[in-house]
């Protein structure tokens, strides 16, 4: 049996999503960062500001989604899991990070335009009956 992975993020696109070829069949993969804020009072009562920048891949129909409608500033609702990427730099030192792969993604509306919600293709609506 898996562990839970699940997350849920919300934030603004540090940048453009970028485009990226995978593979000899040419999978699309889309990676993008967000902004994720956090506001709260310290000790003092003083207001602070926490920011996280997050990391995020998307696969296939979705990262096609994204790369069409997403730009640097747009808001956004990522759900997804996470996953450690561990390599070795050219100095011989280990390295990893951690980022988030979205199986969800939800965009803020600019002005009043009609947002896709985009999911992968095998996801099915929670209203089916799926019997095993």
């Amino acid at each position: 049996m898996n562990n839970l992975n699940s997350v849920l993020l919300e934030g603004n696109l540090v940048r453009d999503p970028e485009k990226v070829l995978v593979g000899s069949n040419g999978s699309v993969m889309g990676r993008f960062s967000i902004a994720v804020n956090r506001y709260y009072k310290n000790a003092k009562a003083e207001a602070v500001e926490e920011v996280m920048y997050i990391g995020v891949q998307v696969w296939g129909g979705l990262a096609e989604g994204c790369l069409n409608y997403l730009k640097k500033g747009r808001g956004v609702r990522v759900v997804g899991r996470l996953r450690q990427e561990r390599w070795t730099d050219k100095d011989g030192d280990n390295r990893e990070k951690i980022l988030v792969v979205a199986e969800h993604v939800e965009f803020k509306p600019e002005n009043s335009e009609k947002v896709p919600d985009l999911r992968p293709e095998e996801e099915m609506p929670f209203d089916e009956e799926v019997s095993l």
